[in-house]
């Protein structure tokens, strides 16, 4: 217990600590810091912009903050601040167009628009605001708490459980539970998760030769990480989008115009009626975000729904449903999207496996840069010396409750200012997100050749979204497969060369059954 409270207050020295970014009054005030508040700013902006996402801001940013600040020690903190500020602002930024414009940015604000839109046409925008972000902010708080929690017991069992074939069987089971789950199927997930290791594993390996090369001399180095990825996620989307501008798609926008004669604003009893959905939302939430590869949108779904069906037998027989702009349906999604993007990072600083687009970039940062590798090995208390890496963990931890105290604080203020942001149009804002996206990836790579595998890879995260297979598993393949294979290749030499390694223990027998038995059972159910 000393040693755990040691290395909590050595993480919140890291942050307060770091080298000053400038001087006000006199007083050095750390990068961390500063670059939390600049990130969590910008995230609230990205997420009240329809057709932008906090992954796709991350995306953009990473490779420009790797260029600023370099690839040493000192530099981890002030980038992971950065990610986890968007990260968290993007989250209760995104209910800004669906309450004020109908207009949702990401599919689970979609809940949000139910109840949020319908008090905004009866002149109560004000009051639903400040509920979403009431809830957001404490589901995501409640998501961080359970992160603190979760995240270092479930480190330590692991590895004094799991040797390096069962961490093998893991990374497999973790695959096939992102390919089962993500998508329209669990066929078009399994091609993503497939088309992911391919392209990860071309000129790798310990081999003399370069592998899957064809003979092409320009992919005897592989493809660029930072490239591929953000070609697939960012440059897909905006290949996507202008496809559908193209073809003259438009959403469509309730029309529903009776009046609310109260005033705006939050109203005596509105945060004691929410607080049962919150709670209720943010344990779904948590749950939810804690599973590889299952995002907000399900859990926003679950928390609407069991609240409906809540709220519907509790009900008098003059309240009205859900759906029908209630403060319940808001708080009830808001707090399950939210309570995701905390316990999200339970598979990666646990077990090295991210589990959403967010954690995706986190990871990227931590390879990027060194001296970090999230998994199991980042929580050894009993390192004869400091271990750096739990400094780092813990650090990313005061982080992120800096940031909600942020969001409780300057976040509701700024969300509500950036309304305006939600009527910036598709043909002004997709031009700009692709220039600075090929800009941030000519900054890391330096290489032309960079930005025609990024090109590259965008026209397949086109055809990805058109065939309606999920990019996700494509990229957490991508991420995963160098694991994969280093784990496994130790793994064989351990044995000896034993080629069924893999079933000589019965936890990763149970691994790679439940595996199978996941993608039968779910490639069979409707």
């Amino acid at each position: 217990m000393s040693e755990a409270i040691s290395y909590i207050w050595l993480g919140v020295l890291a942050v307060f600590e770091a080298p000053a970014l400038f001087s006000l009054a006199g007083i050095g005030i750390p990068a961390p810091l500063v670059m939390l508040l600049c990130g969590l700013l910008t995230g609230i902006a990205v997420g009240a912009t329809p057709g932008l996402a906090g992954p796709m801001a991350m995306a953009v940013s990473l490779p420009i903050l790797i260029s600023v600040f370099g690839v040493s020690a000192d530099a981890l903190l002030p980038v992971f601040a950065f990610l986890i500020g968007i990260m968290k602002g993007a989250t209760v930024g995104g209910a800004v167009p669906a309450i004020l414009f109908n207009t949702p940015g990401t599919p689970d604000a979609f809940m949000t628009t139910l109840d949020g839109h319908p008090m905004t046409l009866r002149g109560t925008p004000e009051r639903a605001l400040k509920i979403a972000h009431f809830s957001s902010v404490s589901g995501d708080t409640v998501s961080d708490i359970v992160l603190f929690v979760c995240a270092p017991f479930l480190a330590v069992m692991v590895e004094s459980v799991l040797d390096l074939p069962e961490k093998t069987a893991l990374i497999i089971l973790s695959l096939s539970f992102i390919a089962a789950v993500m998508g329209a199927s669990v066929a078009k997930g399994l091609i993503s998760v497939s088309l992911g290791m391919v392209s990860a594993y071309v000129a790798t390996g310990q081999g003399f030769h370069p592998r899957l090369t064809m003979g092409v001399e320009a992919l005897s180095d592989g493809f660029p990480l930072i490239a591929a990825v953000l070609g697939v996620l960012i440059l897909g989307e905006v290949f996507k989008s202008i496809f559908d501008m193209w073809r003259g798609i438009r959403r469509k926008r309730a029309e529903d115009h009776n009046a609310d004669l109260a005033p705006d604003g939050l109203r005596p009893g509105d945060i004691r009626r929410i607080l049962p959905h919150i709670g209720r939302s943010s344990l779904i939430g948590c749950m939810v975000g804690a599973l590889p590869g299952v995002g907000s949108t399900l859990a926003a779904t679950l928390g609407h729904s069991l609240g409906k069906r809540r709220h519907e037998t509790r009900k008098g027989p003059t309240d009205k449903s859900f759906g029908e702009g209630i403060p319940e349906g808001i708080a009830a999604t808001e707090a399950a999207n939210s309570a995701v993007s905390g316990a999200n990072l339970i598979p990666v600083l646990s077990l090295g496996i991210p589990g959403n687009a967010a954690a995706v970039f986190l990871i990227l940062a931590a390879d990027s840069i060194g001296g970090f590798n999230p998994g199991p090995s980042v929580f050894n208390f009993a390192a004869p010396e400091i271990n750096p890496e739990l400094v780092v963990a813990f650090g990313i931890f005061t982080l992120m409750a800096l940031g909600n105290l942020l969001n409780w604080t300057i976040g509701g203020i700024f969300m509500r200012s950036m309304g305006v942001m939600a009527r910036v149009p598709n043909r002004i804002l997709l031009p700009v997100v692709l220039l600075v996206t090929l800009t941030a990836i000519y900054v890391q790579e330096t290489s032309l050749a960079a930005l025609w595998v990024a090109i590259g890879f965008g026209v397949l995260g086109f055809f990805f979204r058109v065939l309606e297979i999920s990019v996700l598993p494509f990229v957490i393949a991508f991420i995963l497969a160098g694991s994969l294979e280093n784990t496994a290749r130790q793994a064989f030499s351990a044995s000896g060369g034993d080629p069924f390694f893999l079933f000589r223990s019965p936890v990763a027998c149970g691994m790679l059954a439940a595996a199978v038995i996941l993608v039968v059972l779910l490639a069979r159910k409707k």
